[in-house]
């Protein structure tokens, strides 16, 4: 019985000491609440960032315990942030607010601060793109925040590419690769990091007889539009050393010659062709329904590394005598046009040839003296002239090279403008077929039954034609020049040469402009719109992916006798 009681004893004591003292244990206390701690005290957030809050009851008889379930909390400022039933507060805007926690008529507080969102995570774009050594690669960053919104923020973050030996990056994220490999290119603001891999290959053109051409990348001026291949040429004061050097210029196989606003023409000093007894001008107007007008000078003009040609230029200059009534309102700068020039490598060395020798009615060049510009006749060799066929050697035509295009478009993309065809041993033809084109630079498109005049044209940014009564595309509904079906279509024509032969079959899509416009990509391969008139305006879109041969009027190459388009 003895050790009996004692372990009695033992228990109860056990049993006594464990239902006392003032742990916290969430028990339900029998006491008088007194007061409300809420924790933590005076937090701050980031607006999209949850904090937990704890509510702690003191009582009458000392206790305390855990009540953050059985209070009832609210904030003092609802659009500073919320909480839910269990002390869960969101930070929904930048400011301050009261939240309490209350149960019967005892409360307890503190101060939530809510601060502007912070940055979570960073993408960079465009995923693992591929670019040639020697060519450049823009890539962007978009920022995540905590309050779920994202924003461009490539030239907020720091960019870094590693190893620089495949390829180097600026400021801006623009990416030069400099030799093959990959490079992992990241975008950094403080803690939070993105990346992609850049590959460099070792293909792409080189040599004097190259171009670089980037569509809506370094080469082109910050108000481009979209599907705009810009290329640099170098302008120099005829027979000296001072040159320009001049980006931003519109590349155009479907025009001849090359066109230079007045205003970006800062360094150089051309001599005026004259025209009788004055001075030699012209309007050259195009499909899109603008024009240019200025005097027609003599430049010395750099096409890569080749040697310089002395050459007829336009300076477009709307302020230049008197604009001829048929030539409309010219475009007055270079935001107005949205470049600062076009270089014309189409088909002819001329820009109107034995037309304008033979008329002064034309309406393309006129001799101003004063304020007066009446039309004139011009020689061939005082007419604007594509600076191509005057070269030495590479005068024959010239070849467009354009990657392929992802559907969804591309911010940027790099290619190659190659002088002459099988001139040298990187612009040998191989795989192509020629299709002649008429002396106006015209061959055939049959689609859905329906016959065009058509042709090449890099310097428009779509791809434009009437589409037939019976096979209707829609238009958009805001803008309605262009093409908004509502799935891409992919569609089929058939070009012949302007002899009827050869006959090709080449297929293309039409995609909903106003979906792809708001994408944020600036290059897009499926972009068209309405053209009437019974052409077929092969622009841009055409030729990614392609190398498109431009063979020049008169010279001759593997491919023929131009004027030839090949592909």
């Amino acid at each position: 019985m003895k050790s009996s009681k004692i372990l009695f004893i033992i228990l109860t004591f056990a049993l006594l000491t464990g239902c006392g003292g003032s742990g916290g244990d969430g028990g339900t206390p029998t006491a008088a609440l007194v007061s409300i701690a809420v924790t933590p005290a005076n937090p701050s957030i980031p607006v999209g960032v949850t904090k937990q809050f704890t509510a702690t009851g003191t009582y009458s008889d000392g206790t305390s315990h855990d009540i953050t379930t059985q209070v009832i909390w609210s904030l003092s400022n609802t659009s500073v942030g919320s909480v839910n039933s269990t002390g869960l507060a969101t930070g929904v805007a930048a400011g301050t607010s009261t939240i309490i926690a209350t149960l019967g008529s005892i409360s307890g507080s503190t101060i939530l601060t809510v601060t502007p969102a912070i940055l979570t995570s960073i993408s960079v774009t465009p995923a693992s793109p591929s670019v040639p050594a020697g060519t450049t690669q823009q890539f962007a960053a978009s920022g995540v925040y905590s309050d779920g919104t994202s924003y461009d923020i490539t030239t907020q973050v720091t960019w870094t590419s590693l190893p620089t030996s495949a390829a180097t990056i600026n400021s801006s994220g623009l990416a030069t690769g400099v030799a093959a490999g990959t490079a992992t290119i990241t975008a950094a603001s403080g803690s939070i990091s993105g990346n992609t891999t850049l590959t460099v290959t070792s293909g792409g053109a080189t040599g004097n007889n190259v171009l670089p051409i980037t569509v809506n990348g370094s080469l082109c001026s910050s108000n481009s539009y979209l599907n705009k291949p810009c290329v640099s040429v170098t302008v120099c004061t005829p027979g000296t050393a001072t040159c320009q050097t001049i980006n931003d210029i519109l590349l155009d196989t479907g025009s001849y010659g090359l066109r230079i606003f007045k205003q970006v023409l800062t360094n150089v000093s051309l001599t005026q062709v004259p025209s009788g007894s004055g001075s030699l001008a012209e309007c050259v107007q195009f499909a899109d329904g603008s024009a240019d007008w200025g005097p027609v000078q003599t430049a010395d003009v750099i096409l890569g590394n080749e040697p310089a040609v002395r050459v007829s230029i336009q300076v477009i200059d709307s302020t230049f005598g008197t604009v001829p009534p048929e030539c409309g309102i010219p475009d007055a700068s270079p935001s107005a046009a949205g470049f600062n020039g076009i270089l014309g490598v189409g088909l002819f060395a001329q820009d109107c040839g034995s037309a304008c020798v033979n008329s002064a009615s034309i309406g393309r060049y006129y001799t101003c003296s004063g304020t007066s510009c009446p039309g004139t006749r011009v020689p061939l060799a005082n007419q604007v002239q594509n600076p191509v066929a005057l070269l030495p050697l590479d005068n024959n035509g010239v070849i467009v090279q354009l990657p392929s295009i992802p559907p969804g478009g591309s911010r940027s993309v790099n290619g190659s403008l190659i002088l002459g065809i099988g001139t040298q041993t990187n612009n040998v033809p191989s795989g192509v077929t020629a299709f002649p084109a008429s002396q106006v630079g015209r061959f055939t498109t049959t689609f859905n039954g329906t016959l065009y005049s058509s042709f090449i044209d890099s310097g428009s940014n779509g791809l434009f034609f009437a589409p037939p009564s019976t096979s209707p595309i829609p238009t958009c509904q805001f803008l309605s020049d262009w093409f908004c079906p509502s799935s891409t279509l992919i569609l089929s024509a058939t070009n012949k040469g302007a002899s009827g032969s050869p006959s090709g079959d080449v297929s293309f899509q039409i995609g909903n402009f106003e979906t792809l416009f708001s994408s944020g990509n600036n290059v897009f391969p499926n972009i068209g719109g309405d053209f009437p008139g019974g052409f077929f305006d092969w622009g841009l879109p055409f030729h990614f992916g392609r190398n498109v041969f431009v063979g020049l009027e008169g010279k001759g190459s593997s491919l023929g006798t131009g004027p030839y388009w090949a592909y």
